[in-house]
């Protein structure tokens, strides 16, 4: 049996993994243990694994089915469905359009109805200095919430928008044009309870256009300080790549942002590969309640 030792990163979120060669298959125990320090510290950095993206998809699919990035077609590997490109590499002569990815605070996928469950980013070539990632503890943000803040916000569901993503404006209009067709906005609840370890987490982020039932104008101060009350320095771990780090972390409890804080004529080039998430959330059109129950179907039909 492998060796594993679990080093803590931050006091909010984030450890260090040693002990492992992730281009060999995981025996049960060290699947278990990997599992329940996921659980625990939500980041799991594993430093040094030189994977190619065959060996990248075998690990990430030990822990559950892969996305195969249909609702982001023209930004995945051509050779690899299961691998989405984040580069600033040019492609085909033109700037790489993943090449602000992740530039505000999100959960991925979280404008689909199956968010998902986790990412594994693999660092295979970074700038001289930045290209830091952060990530925020979603359960503290909750817990740390007043009670009538927190009665509050059970019962709100927050719209998820594609179009929101940072940057999105500056990529090839056609692929947009096609990505907002794959992703109409999706409602889902602001606060989730995570499958796995029974815990209250916010669901949020900076791709949310308001609440349901609200208009703009009174969802903006509500999302406003709820976004920046998640993102409070004390429930964040800010990484700092190097070369073949692979980082998996649980989106169901946890935001992101890819900091610009780099030399953007340097190559930062990541590959991912998303585990799929469970179903929830609805179609959202602007108040009728046809998407939500053609989900809900959906959700008893599977269970």
């Amino acid at each position: 049996m492998n060796r594993i030792a679990i080093t803590p990163l931050g006091f909010a979120v984030g450890a260090q993994v040693t002990g492992l060669d992730l281009r060999e298959p995981l025996d049960d125990v060290s699947r278990q243990a990997l599992l329940q320090a996921w659980h625990k510290h939500l980041v799991l950095v594993f430093p040094g694994q030189d994977l190619d993206a065959a060996q990248q998809i075998a690990f990430s699919a030990q822990f559950g089915t892969l996305e195969q990035n249909d609702f982001q077609p023209h930004y995945r590997d051509p050779a690899h469905p299961e691998i989405l490109l984040v580069t600033n590499r040019k492609m085909d002569g033109k700037p790489s359009e993943t090449r602000n990815t992740g530039r505000n605070w999100h959960t991925d996928l979280s404008y689909t109805t199956r968010p998902a469950k986790a990412s594994l980013l693999l660092c295979k070539e970074k700038p001289p200095i930045g290209g830091d990632t952060m990530w925020a503890n979603m359960y503290l943000a909750y817990e740390t919430l007043s009670p009538k803040m927190q009665a509050f916000i059970e019962s709100l569901e927050a719209i998820h928008d594609v179009s929101l993503i940072k940057g999105i404006e500056q990529r090839d209009p056609e692929k947009v044009a096609d990505m907002k067709r794959r992703n109409p906005p999706v409602a889902h609840a602001v606060v989730k309870t995570h499958p796995d370890t029974g815990r209250k987490a916010l669901f949020l982020g900076q791709r949310i256009r308001g609440f349901v039932g609200f208009s703009e104008e009174e969802s903006a101060p509500i999302l406003r300080f709820l976004n920046e009350h998640a993102t409070s320095s004390e429930f964040v771990y800010r990484h700092r790549w190097s070369v073949n780090d692979l980082v998996m972390w649980d989106n169901r409890c946890l935001l992101h942002v890819a900091l610009p804080d780099f030399d953007q004529t340097k190559t930062r080039h990541m590959t991912r590969t998303s585990i799929l998430g469970e179903l929830s959330g609805y179609y959202y059109k602007g108040g009728d309640d046809l998407g939500r129950e053609s989900v809900l179907q959906a959700i008893a039909a599977v269970s």
